[in-house]
């Protein structure tokens, strides 16, 4: 069972390590200078692997379990862009404090 888990989070690190490739494929000025870009290739594939991933371990844990815990995907974006995490840290405990 904990295999599954595992194969979650490699889930959910690859969908934001693909998130990351699209954004740097996103600054081409152009479509034709886009689809020359081999990071919206590399991106794609990995979002591909990923939704992969997503379908196989459905089989095996409850959606239930398995789309709330796609959210990681968020926090290694996060991770991934370090410069917006002091920015979401504020916004946490903002929420927090707003809450309490």
């Amino acid at each position: 069972m904990a295999v599954y888990y595992i194969i979650l989070i490699i889930m959910t690190i690859v969908g934001s390590v693909a998130s990351l490739f699209l954004k740097k494929a996103s600054g081409s000025e152009s479509i034709l200078k886009l689809l020359k870009n081999k990071n919206i290739y590399i991106g794609g594939f990995l979002y591909l692997a990923s939704a992969i991933l997503n379908i196989y371990i459905l089989k095996y844990l409850d959606y239930s379990v398995v789309l709330p815990l796609t959210s990681i995907t968020y926090i290694w974006t996060l991770v991934i862009s370090y410069k917006k995490v002091v920015g979401v840290i504020c916004i946490l405990i903002g929420a927090l404090i707003i809450t309490i």
